[in-house]
């Protein structure tokens, strides 16, 4: 079973599209070459903000494959699972072992909203079809199944099965796995707007959302936070807030992406059914990301910093 820490910043990437809507491969390694020199500790692809629902199996496999070339082991790539069939999602992660994944991020079944024993079934089947490492994502506000403490309960039994995405947006719930669990699940937060928090509550990490436009100041704040550096995080923090809250809309990706073009390192098409934003929605969040940028913090060395975790 290949290593992964589960600690530290892992971006959930954006796909960048061309105009004649394939993979835009020259510009994701523009903005991955910026997440690695900003110092991230491992990459997730074709997640929700990588519009995992409208890409092929081939183009998220294609991906990976480019992924784990273009890094060379520098950190863990790992490959989002969110497929309806248990039978296709145990494919997708035998696949990408044979590619050379280091990790996978597990949904629950998507479209059917499973109860406790068949969301348990399926994370079981991924779980004993591959010997990758294994975060559990548990979002029950966008994909309605919440995975509690007693499921956990049952997971800990397989090995590989070694965090969890927390995107249940109470706080508390990093406390509760800790009081629970000690270190055996690691912890990352999934919402940009509760990252500092769940950090601050002892979270191991950050799948972040808006780091693909600001990854300097996302890990940053992360590492100011594990070096009990608290009041420079919360400056960064306070100021990312309103560009944070993007992380939380219904159109996060078209929000993200155009924080990216805004800041030169992804571009704001999507695939459809996806449109790019027009209108007053468009002025609208400019406005959010510009006045960020107009006030956009100096920050700290960072990169030197060791952290600790709770």
């Amino acid at each position: 079973m290949k290593n992964v820490a589960w600690q530290g910043v892992y971006p959930a990437l954006l796909t960048p599209f061309t105009t004649n809507d394939t993979i835009d491969y020259p510009l994701f390694q523009k903005n991955l070459d910026a997440q690695l020199a900003a110092g991230v500790d491992g990459i997730i692809i074709c997640g929700s903000l990588g519009e995992a629902s409208t890409l092929s199996s081939t183009e998220k496999l294609e991906l990976l494959a480019y992924c784990v070339k273009s890094i060379g082991g520098k950190v863990p790539v790992i490959l989002n699972i969110a497929e309806q069939v248990t039978k296709d999602a145990v494919a997708m992660a035998q696949q990408a072992e044979e590619i050379g994944a280091d990790g996978l991020m597990l949904l629950p079944p998507l479209r059917y909203k499973a109860d406790d024993e068949e969301a348990l079934t399926y994370f079981k089947s991924v779980a004993k079809a591959t010997t990758l490492s294994i975060m559990i994502y548990n979002n029950p506000v966008d994909y309605g199944v919440k995975v509690s403490i007693e499921m956990f309960e049952e997971l800990e039994q397989f090995p590989n099965i070694q965090a969890v995405k927390e995107s249940t947006r109470d706080v508390a719930n990093v406390t509760r796995m800790i009081n629970r669990f000690g270190d055996r699940f690691k912890i990352l937060c999934g919402v940009d707007p509760l990252a500092f928090e769940c950090l601050a509550l002892g979270a191991h990490g950050w799948v972040a959302g808006l780091v693909d436009a600001f990854p300097a100041e996302t890990v940053a704040i992360y590492r100011l936070v594990k070096a009990n550096r608290y009041a420079e995080a919360l400056t960064i923090y306070r100021w990312f807030l309103p560009i944070l809250e993007l992380d939380i809309h219904a159109k996060l990706v078209q929000y993200i992406k155009l924080a990216g073009e805004a800041t030169g390192i992804s571009s704001e098409i999507v695939r459809a059914p996806r449109l790019v934003l027009k209108g007053e929605e468009r002025v609208q969040v400019l406005k959010v990301i510009n006045d960020g940028l107009a006030n956009r913090p100096e920050l700290p060395a960072y990169l030197h910093l060791q952290v600790e975790h709770v």
